[in-house]
């Protein structure tokens, strides 16, 4: 007997833990019985289809999530022409709520796993299993379903399993999982090479954010430590590159938390990053001091502000101290170690475009890593979701159910954010312009306004040169990046171009070492003979470069970049505008004195990136 769980993926580096928990939670004498094929939303529908038709399974399971809802329609529905006789089931969160209404209008359904599945599914299979040994096939009981026959279906018997969804209706509700009972899902590693590890040391979460399905089970469930200590050392062991943890709060157990942050700190192979999704307002002293002593880039943190608005967070049911939440993010930020990720929310009732304005300056102050600018997704199941129409709310009927607008923010507000979305996440979150944009923003009345003007700015380019905004909605090239953002600049302050030519420029080779400079850099013609003298003297010396053994004078100029500068634009930005460079108009090509910065592209800021860069006096 085959029973094939089926999971697509929103990305190839993703991986889908509920199918692998269900297989690994089946036990051993079952588990040969069943197989896991993953794919994701970038394949077509057609080859996924083919590959399932080939696998022939007895039995199929599709895991169901607002990213591929609409693609595994699309399959099971063309699988079921195919196969008429195969039991279809469904599972997870897209499918749970209302699970009726779905297997109403898909009537080759056999029927949906509800809720929390391992122990549901581990019967199902029992069942099947029993079917296939006593009648030497599951085809032969469980016909096609369009018969109607519940006792052909083999319902007579899935009626006593808790946690199904039939036509006949809902067997009973399954009692939550204990997570010492869960199995280890990852003891073979090979088939999760260059994809991301995701890994539960709890589920549950003591919050009821009205947005959010984790709030429907309200009692924290944790693994024991030692098993979670075990497993750490597995991932470690293997050298592991990142571990994303996906416990809705992780930190709503300070002993738990400690002990995880401790272990880690404590056999730290220097590979492996951990991820945790935290509540910044609960971290403790002791908590923030332990995370201070981290490796940098061993541990990041996602913190989920949503917004700052009182009657919102009221309105949601989310209770966050923002005050303290500031003051946490702020000492883990000078720790200068923990990669910071902070988290906004817009379409939240009581929060107008204005507010949500408020929101992003007062996130952005706290000067995050990455600021992400979500849009609400109104789920099925959710409290949101139940008071949809009190809040004059209209969202997408199909996934992801995004909001398209409330009594508080018109669709104009919500097309207008998602523009600002798409600078943000250009030019915030790339880490790409970290010296550009403190300096530019001196111009703006806060940050919302600076990336509102810059969407304004790409939509206006964009139309002029190709009638639409089309090229905006694709994102402009690399480069052209930094040559728009100087248009930009430009236009807000003309007087010191020359300034952000040079902390473009700067940016630029902070990332990358490009093969050919860019048209807004100045010519290094002037300064051929005296960039050859240095790197012939590291060849001798090896002073600056001391990793680069064996490369000649060429071959180190190639691997690195020695650029001039006629002002400190490497210094640690600021928004303070008497803290920010100025430069003379003409720069150095006007005679003015400057000084050169090496950059190491060998040795790189584990949080941001960054080439190792030194400053070096030239005579």
């Amino acid at each position: 007997m085959k029973f094939l769980l089926v999971a697509v993926n929103a990305k190839y580096i993703h991986s889908n833990p509920a199918v692998y928990s269900l297989r690994a939670y089946a036990g051993e004498k079952l588990r040969p019985c069943v197989a896991v094929a993953e794919y994701t939303i970038n394949h077509r529908m057609e080859d996924i289809l083919e590959d399932i038709y080939l696998q022939k399974p007895d039995i199929v399971a599709f895991s169901c999530y607002i990213w591929n809802w609409n693609m595994i329609q699309r399959i099971f529905v063309e699988l079921h022409k195919l196969l008429p006789k195969l039991p279809i089931w469904l599972g997870g969160p897209e499918v749970s709520f209302d699970a009726e209404e779905i297997l109403e209008r898909y009537p080759m359904l056999t029927g949906v796993m509800a809720g929390e599945g391992e122990e549901t599914f581990r019967e199902l299979l029992e069942h099947y299993a029993a079917l296939w040994e006593n009648n030497g096939g599951v085809a032969a009981e469980v016909p096609d379903v369009r018969d109607g026959s519940a006792a052909c279906r083999g319902e007579a018997y899935l009626a006593d399993i808790p946690g199904l969804v039939m036509r006949t209706g809902r067997t009973g509700q399954r009692m939550p999982v204990e997570m010492d009972a869960l199995p280890f899902l990852y003891e073979d590693l090979q088939i999760f090479d260059n994809r991301i590890i995701y890994y539960e040391s709890g589920r549950g979460c003591p919050y009821r954010c009205s947005y959010c399905l984790s709030s429907i089970d309200k009692r924290v469930r944790l693994r024991g430590i030692d098993d979670v200590r075990r497993h750490l050392q597995f991932f470690l062991d293997h050298r592991v590159p990142q571990v994303k943890f996906v416990d809705r709060t992780f930190n709503c157990d300070h002993a738990h938390a400690m002990a995880v942050w401790q272990y880690i700190l404590e056999h730290d192979n220097g590979i492996t990053n951990f991820h945790f999704e935290i509540a910044a307002d609960i971290l403790r002293e002791e908590e923030i001091a332990l995370l201070g002593r981290m490796r940098p880039g061993l541990v990041q943190m996602e913190i989920g502000v949503q917004t700052v608005n009182p009657l919102s967070l009221r309105e949601i049911r989310r209770k966050t101290d923002l005050d303290r939440l500031e003051r946490a993010v702020e000492k883990v930020r000078n720790g200068r170690n923990i990669h910071q990720h902070l988290d906004l929310i817009a379409g939240l009732p009581y929060e107008d475009y204005d507010s949500f304005r408020h929101s992003f300056d007062r996130v952005y102050s706290m000067k995050p890593h990455q600021l992400q600018l979500g849009f609400l997704k109104v789920l099925k199941g959710s409290y949101m979701h139940e008071r949809a129409r009190d809040y004059g709310m209209a969202y997408q009927s199909e996934p992801p159910y995004e909001v398209l607008y409330t009594r508080w923010m018109s669709y104009e507000d919500i097309l207008r954010l998602k523009k600002i979305e798409e600078m943000v996440e250009i030019y915030f979150n790339s880490s790409q312009f970290t010296h550009t944009l403190p300096c530019l923003l001196r111009n703006f009345a806060g940050p919302f306004a600076m990336y509102e003007a810059l969407a304004d700015f790409y939509a206006r380019w964009d139309g002029a040169q190709e009638g639409c905004v089309s090229g905006f909605r694709g994102g402009p090239a690399r480069v052209r990046r930094y040559e728009m953002l100087l248009a930009f600049a430009e236009k807000y302050d003309a007087a010191g171009l020359e300034l952000y030519r040079q902390l473009l420029l700067y940016d630029l080779y902070l990332r990358e070492n490009p093969k050919s400079r860019p048209v807004f850099a100045p010519s290094l013609e002037l300064h051929r003979d005296r960039i050859r003298e240095f790197y012939a003297e590291e060849e001798r010396s090896r002073a600056l470069l001391p990793g680069y053994a064996g490369c000649d004078a060429r071959q180190l100029s190639r691997m690195t970049h020695l650029e001039p500068f006629s002002d400190p634009v490497w210094e640690e930005p600021d928004v303070d505008p008497d803290t920010l460079p100025s430069v003379p108009a003409g720069g150095e090509e006007c005679g003015h004195s400057c000084r050169y910065v090496l950059f190491d592209y060998r040795e790189r800021d584990p949080l941001t990136g960054n080439a190792r860069t030194v400053v070096v006096d030239i005579p």
